[in-house]
């Protein structure tokens, strides 16, 4: 699967060095020249007078050049270099500097008139924030890893199993953890449909905007020979995943018992889920835990103890 960090880390590579080199050569035009005639800025300096000590600090551009050197220029291009080691440092620092940017710019809009320059600078230190926030996120998401084989209990019960549909690894965890702790055996749903990377996050949300069922792949676990059934599904948009929707429809009738394990990224149980899980699999859960999931750390916001007599 294609790498969303890799191409948002480029991104930001792109906005740190566009940033840090074009400040670095406004620096050196400045100190080069302090009266800013050479790059026709010597009109400019009196809107300096706006700002606090400009009777010392703004006389010319000298001050300026070295203000901006550091805070834009050697800053980003410190950025950039983290981001070509690959570095974590480099993806946090490359989304800070444009937001310090924006502020940089901020301070333009207070001191002169609403002009181009200044606007089109300030869309670009939001498009470097964006791009950090969005490369650490997938950072994060890439670098979430679960191994199977960390599980020695799971399959020891054959009489429970732990049925998930996970797309980013986030509910295979919980699911394995819960085999895990059960000793059941697990099943994973797998959908026709394209889901991993950006395009099958927005095939997904489409799918659960619509509250569609999601094709999936033939159910090979011979349900009804379970005396109990753990069901883990992801919340997509406020709502059981689509996977998981077609999944309980096909099975009504042949699981005995079940609970469920929701996970989503807020702090709402999301009852309605589990409600809808009972109607379509025709029974009444025994237990319920809904989980909050953020940057891989899991927090359970509510838990409807597992009455089931299995043991």
């Amino acid at each position: 699967m294609k790498s969303r960090y890799k191409t948002a880390r480029r991104l930001l590579i792109f906005w740190t060095l566009f940033i840090g080199l074009g400040a670095v050569a406004g620096a050196s035009g400045m100190l080069l020249d302090p009266t800013g005639k050479a790059m026709g800025m010597d009109s400019m300096l009196p809107y300096f007078q706006k700002l606090p000590f400009a009777d010392v600090l703004f006389k010319n551009y000298v001050f300026p050049g070295i203000a901006l050197l550091i805070v834009n220029g050697i800053t980003n291009l410190t950025a950039a270099a983290l981001l070509f080691a690959k570095r974590k440092s480099g993806v946090i620092l490359g989304g800070i500097f444009g937001v310090t940017l924006m502020l940089w710019i901020c301070i333009q809009f207070y001191m002169f008139p609403l002009n181009f320059m200044s606007t089109i600078y300030f869309v670009f230190g939001f498009l470097q924030a964006v791009t950090g926030y969005a490369a650490w996120v997938f950072l994060k998401q890439e670098s979430f890893k679960v191994n199977e084989s960390d599980y020695g209990n799971i399959g020891t019960d054959k009489k429970r199993l732990v049925v998930y549909f996970s797309r980013m690894g986030y509910v295979k965890k919980a699911a394995l953890e819960e085999a895990e702790r059960t000793g059941a055996e697990i099943y994973e749903i797998k959908t026709t449909e394209r889901t991993q990377g950006t395009a099958g996050f927005w095939w997904c949300g489409r799918f659960g905007m619509h509250r569609w069922e999601m094709p999936i792949e033939k159910i090979t676990a011979e349900l009804s020979g379970y005396d109990h059934v753990t069901v883990c599904a992801p919340i997509w948009v406020f709502s059981l995943c689509a996977p998981m929707r077609a999944f309980c429809k096909a099975a009504s009738g042949k699981i005995r018992e079940a609970d469920y394990i929701i996970l989503h990224h807020m702090k709402s149980s999301f009852d309605s889920a589990a409600d809808e899980m009972d109607s379509l699999l025709g029974l009444k859960r025994t237990g319920f835990k809904s989980i909050c999931c953020r940057k891989g750390k899991f927090k359970t916001v509510k838990e409807e103890k597992d009455t089931c007599k299995v043991s």
